[in-house]
């Protein structure tokens, strides 16, 4: 079906997206999940957050999932603003999620479960995942290597890796296998 045939709202109903740095608003952690989709339970709620490995933080802030976050969420973590930006888009139930950088500003830790709440997402939806971070995309049953906005290389990680070009290049560069 050519793109140009479909209802912009129907595609963008069919698409979540979490960005580098998603709008949290000064409200509860609640509301900010919940704009996900507005007709979504509690219960449905508490589902997202666990998913996007957001569950146990939350209930360990002094209101659980009531506590204010702050504008753009200054009252959390990089990490967890993450989490319930993914637990948003989680609870939107898309057919196709887009991580965009979604953990490029984090440290190890906090990119270790975002990783985690991803890989629960791989049996549910689609999941395009730009990344500059190889960590992140490792388990991907198809990468697309791009260079200068064109595809270069494609396949598996191992598949990418025994090539022996660009892709391992990068990846032994960002793993410290390299002498460059």
């Amino acid at each position: 079906i050519n793109i140009n045939d479909i209802n912009i709202n129907s595609l963008r109903n069919k698409i979540g997206l979490v960005g580098q740095d998603d709008n949290l608003f000064n409200d509860t952690v609640y509301n900010n999940i919940h704009l996900g989709n507005s007709n979504a339970s509690k219960n449905q709620v508490y589902e997202a957050a666990k998913k996007a490995n957001a569950y146990d933080f939350i209930n360990n802030m002094p209101s659980k999932f009531d506590t204010n976050i702050g504008e753009r969420g200054t009252k959390i973590s990089g990490g967890q603003k993450q989490r319930l930006a993914i637990a948003r888009a989680i609870l939107k139930n898309p057919d196709i999620m887009i991580l965009d950088e979604a953990t490029s500003a984090l440290d190890s830790k906090s990119e270790h479960k975002i990783q985690k709440a991803i890989d629960s997402l791989l049996n549910e939806t689609t999941l395009i995942v730009i990344a500059h971070r190889l960590s992140t995309i490792k388990k991907a049953n198809q990468i697309l290597f791009f260079d200068s906005g064109e595809i270069i290389e494609k396949g598996t990680h191992n598949e990418l890796y025994d090539l022996n070009k660009k892709y391992r290049k990068l990846y032994d560069l960002q793993f410290g296998e390299s002498d460059e």
